[in-house]
């Protein structure tokens, strides 16, 4: 049986940019399973940290350590953007690159890629240009790229924060799924409903420092922080 890449321990860590810190210092460890809310308001930190984590920003200070090799890590690890990058191909081939680019058979990779493209709703648009899908089917099929690999930890950044109910609610029908199949999810919203349907537990940043901690249940009854209550009050907070 091959072992997960967790735990991730994040050390002190710091990200500067343009002579400022904007994040850190940082002390977390990712683990275990389930789903992962990041909250916060504007300018937190969110994308910052999740991209820290992915390994996608440079870190100034502090140490960031996988269970495992760099290349294993790679390999078994996905990002979700808020706006998905589409390329210049169909929605299935799109799905089978990643399988392609780690050397499966073009037969194999399609064939998986298609039974996942008809897990996601996408189906019906195999042969279809990615560039010319809706903006829920864009964000489904960057899912499906995402997870063709079955990567043991996915990180998402406001996944839905350009989609409408609708297509709000298959994605997180997705998630739901795919928390349940063991993929250890890590993900930003600003939704507050949102992190109350899909989260196991919070992480709520404030001028990139992680301020509170905890389990959805605490954090939303009863939370630690005046700046975790007035963002669940609505408030702006200075």
């Amino acid at each position: 049986m091959v072992s997960s890449i967790l735990p991730l321990k994040i050390e002190a860590v710091t990200v500067r940019r343009g002579g400022r810190q904007i994040l850190g210092p940082i002390d977390w460890v990712l683990d275990g399973q389930g789903l992962t809310i990041l909250m916060g308001p504007n300018g937190s930190g969110k994308t910052t940290f999740l991209r820290v984590m992915h390994g996608l920003e440079r870190v100034g200070r502090g140490q960031i350590a996988w269970n495992a090799a760099a290349g294993d890590v790679r390999a078994r690890q996905a990002f979700v953007f808020q706006t998905p990058i589409m390329m210049r191909r169909s929605v299935l081939d799109s799905i089978a690159y990643p399988l392609l680019l780690d050397g499966v058979a073009r037969q194999k990779a399609m064939t998986e890629a298609e039974a996942l493209a008809a897990q996601m709703g996408l189906g019906g648009l195999l042969n279809q240009p990615a560039q010319a899908i809706s903006g829920g089917e864009k964000q489904k099929l960057a899912l499906a790229r995402a997870l063709i690999r079955a990567p043991d930890v996915l990180f998402l950044d406001e996944p839905c924060a350009n989609l409408d109910g609708r297509a709000t609610k298959e994605i997180e029908r997705i998630l739901t799924e795919v928390r349940a199949g063991g993929t250890r999810i890590v993900m930003s919203t600003h939704d507050i409903g949102q992190a109350r349907r899909l989260a196991d537990d919070i992480l709520f940043l404030h001028h990139g420092r992680l301020i509170e901690t905890g389990p959805k249940a605490a954090f939303f009854e009863a939370p630690k922080t005046p700046e975790a209550t007035a963002h669940l009050n609505g408030d702006l907070i200075p």
